[in-house]
C-alpha cells in the first residue's frame, strides 16, 4: 500500500471516529435524562466489540467447530463470573482439546 492510500484510509477512519464520539455531544446540550437513551449510549461499545470480534472468533481456528467450542465455554465460564484470566485459559483449553479430537477422530 502507497502513503497516499495508507494516509487517506488513516484520515477517513480518524474522522468517522471522531463523529461517533462528537454527535452525541452536538445533538445532547444537556445531561441526557430519558432511561432507554442513556442505555443506548451505554451499550454502543459493548455492541460495536461484539460485532467485530465474534466472527473473528469463529476463524481463529482451522476448524470452526473447535472455535465454537471455544467460544461456547468461553460464554459459560464468563457467564458464572469467572475472571479473564479464567475465561482465557479454559477458551484456549476447550479449543485445544477439540482440535485435538478431531485431529484423532479424522473429522
Amino acid at each position: 500500500m502507497d502513503n497516499k492510500a495508507f494516509f487517506t484510509l488513516l484520515l477517513v477512519m480518524g474522522v468517522t471516529t471522531y463523529l461517533v464520539r462528537m454527535i452525541p455531544f452536538v445533538l445532547f446540550r444537556k445531561k441526557i435524562e430519558n432511561k432507554k437513551v442513556k442505555a443506548f449510549f451505554d451499550y454502543i461499545p459493548y455492541t460495536v466489540l461484539s460485532a467485530m470480534t465474534f466472527p473473528e472468533i469463529l476463524y481463529s481456528t482451522d476448524s470452526i467447530i473447535s472455535a465454537a467450542a471455544g467460544a461456547v465455554t468461553a460464554i459459560i465460564l464468563s457467564y458464572k463470573g469467572k475472571n479473564l484470566l479464567v475465561v482465557a485459559i479454559g477458551t484456549c483449553l476447550a479449543a485445544f482439546l477439540v482440535s485435538l479430537a478431531e485431529m484423532w477422530l479424522k473429522f
